[in-house]
């Protein structure tokens, strides 16, 4: 740490804090993270955040907006299932944080979100949480049974119907509605798992890469191929050339505003530091969710609410490595003419036993082929606007141009 710090990498503050309110959940899909893949943790964790426990993430987390001046601080309540909690007491721990900041840093405006999986949402629920300005995020794999077939509870049962009420229910609450997660399934097709989706009027969706790495490889990963890509293109070519936009795709938006030069939202892609920190049930901090795909400990620091604050997490090893950029990165991913956009890929995807992370991502050959095929649509729809202007052919010109052209798809904002 003392050598990078020499070199000159300064620390970025946390702006995006997971509250781990529960840390079991009423659904067990055969595909999640933390409950089915390395890392076992959650067996030891309490199943559930005391309101003392959430009172001091509320006094960290104010902390740390309060010494970094930070302008916004983005609060994601979490689990397990959060909704397992009664709706008298779901956003207390977003008040508790409102109310620190509000002390200790006036100036800093607190959002919040939930992701569930939306099985338990019901109108006394999603009141609390509109009532608290909490928007809701629903994970699911599709808009049909057949593409949730992995959404099952402990007993088998499927998850689908009771999460198919819960989103009809969203929809009804734009304001609250934030929108759907979706891991990518290569046995569905991706243009019917769209266009089933888009029944729920989501206003954004993220299609998200199965959590996999060099030693558990995703379903379908072969040498030479690049089957995420294919499956992932089908759906935005559809988006691409819809004549009016009907929803978000945060993947894609993401890409097209990396391709423009613009920052990066989250930390799947680009070279932007990571800025999220989880906070357990039992107060432990630790770093993103999504490590706990790579092995037992991946997400773990050692920290915890009670005897160390998030300037302290920021110098922790693991998660200063996640603040390097380019540094961290693979020689040839470094050397790769697409870096600026993939970042090497997400960083839970480059993991080789062993090897750490100081590899390219087990998705490299669809990330290329994704990246590749959404600037050339991009420079495509960017020639034809520039045409208009040929006497300013600028990269401004051009950058700007571009923005023009993909004014009916505008990249993501940070959630």
């Amino acid at each position: 740490m003392a050598a990078a710090r020499a070199a000159g990498h300064r620390p970025h503050p946390v702006r995006q804090f997971v509250l781990k309110t529960r840390s079991r959940c009423n659904l067990a899909c055969t595909y999640c993270y933390v409950y089915e893949m390395a890392d076992q943790g959650w067996r030891g964790q309490p199943a559930a955040m005391t309101p003392a426990t959430a009172a001091r993430a509320a006094e960290r987390i104010a902390e740390h907006a309060a010494a970094h001046d930070l302008p916004r601080v983005d609060l994601v309540l979490h689990g397990g299932e959060p909704l397992l909690t009664a709706p008298a007491a779901l956003a207390a721990p977003v008040d508790a944080v409102r109310a620190a900041v509000a002390r200790a840093a006036p100036r800093t405006r607190v959002t919040a979100t939930v992701q569930t999986n939306g099985t338990l949402l019901t109108r006394g629920r999603l009141a609390a949480l509109a009532a608290a300005g909490i928007r809701v995020g629903v994970s699911l794999d599709g808009g049909l049974p057949a593409h949730n077939a992995r959404r099952v509870d402990r007993t088998g049962r499927p998850g689908f119907g009771a999460a198919a009420r819960g989103l009809r229910l969203l929809a009804r609450h734009p304001d609250s509605y934030a929108g759907v997660l979706c891991v990518v399934d290569l046995d569905q097709d991706p243009v019917e798992t769209y266009e089933s989706l888009l029944a729920f009027a989501p206003p954004s969706i993220g299609l998200l890469l199965p959590l996999a790495n060099w030693s558990a490889p995703p379903p379908g990963h072969r040498p030479g191929r690049a089957p995420y890509a294919d499956w992932l293109l089908a759906v935005f070519e559809r988006w691409w050339h819809d004549a009016s936009r009907r929803t978000r795709i945060r993947l894609f938006e993401e890409i097209i505003a990396l391709l423009l030069g613009l920052p990066a939202a989250t930390e799947t892609l680009g070279l932007e530091p990571a800025a999220t920190a989880v906070i357990e049930t039992d107060g432990s901090i630790e770093q993103a969710d999504s490590l706990k795909s790579a092995y037992e400990g991946a997400a773990a620091t050692g920290m915890t609410l009670a005897t160390h604050s998030f300037d302290q997490l920021l110098d922790h090893p693991a998660f200063a490595a996640r603040q390097l950029g380019r540094d961290a990165l693979a020689a040839g991913c470094r050397a790769c003419e697409l870096v600026e956009v993939c970042g090497g890929g997400h960083y839970p995807h480059r993991y080789r036993a062993g090897e750490g992370f100081r590899q390219p991502s087990v998705y490299c050959a669809d990330l290329q082929v994704l990246i590749r095929h959404i600037a050339t649509a991009v420079r495509r729809a960017t020639q034809t606007t520039a045409a208009a202007e040929p006497a300013e052919q600028t990269p401004t010109a051009v950058h700007r141009a571009a923005r023009a052209a993909t004014a009916a798809h505008p990249p993501a904002a940070a959630s």
